[in-house]
């Protein structure tokens, strides 16, 4: 498997995402939207930074089931309730995913919207993958 980030000089320069990623390998997954539920089914965390590393966490979880590695993930969709506490809070969800999926960005949206399906949730994430 081989995933390259293309990041154009004539786009502004990218910060915790790449602007594309170009994939090669065997398998593809594709992995649903994850927000911040526990085993149980229930939101953990109150705050967007608290729920982010837990959707971040159960992404990675399911992408490792899967047989991959954060390095793998070549896009990830960001689905956010309130984008101007999402942008103020992005220093912060950078560290937290540096510290959990490193610094092979995929390529990334977020997207605001009015609500999730569980109405504690304030973010989820979702994606795919390609496996050698």
């Amino acid at each position: 498997m081989t995933l390259h980030r293309v990041n154009p000089p004539e786009l502004s320069p990218p910060t915790g995402f790449s602007h594309a990623v170009t994939a090669t390998g065997t398998r593809l997954v594709f992995l649903a939207g994850q927000t911040a539920l526990d085993g149980d089914g229930k939101v953990l965390g109150d705050t967007l930074p608290a729920q982010f590393e837990r959707a971040l966490t159960n992404l990675l979880t399911a992408l490792e089931a899967a047989g991959g590695t954060p390095a793998a993930l070549a896009r990830v969709t960001v689905y956010a309730t309130d984008v101007a506490d999402y942008r103020t809070h992005a220093p912060e969800l950078g560290r937290i995913w540096r510290r959990l999926a490193g610094r092979d960005y995929p390529a990334m949206a977020l997207i605001g919207t009015t609500r999730l399906w569980d109405d504690q949730a304030l973010v989820e994430l979702d994606g795919f993958a390609v496996l050698p």
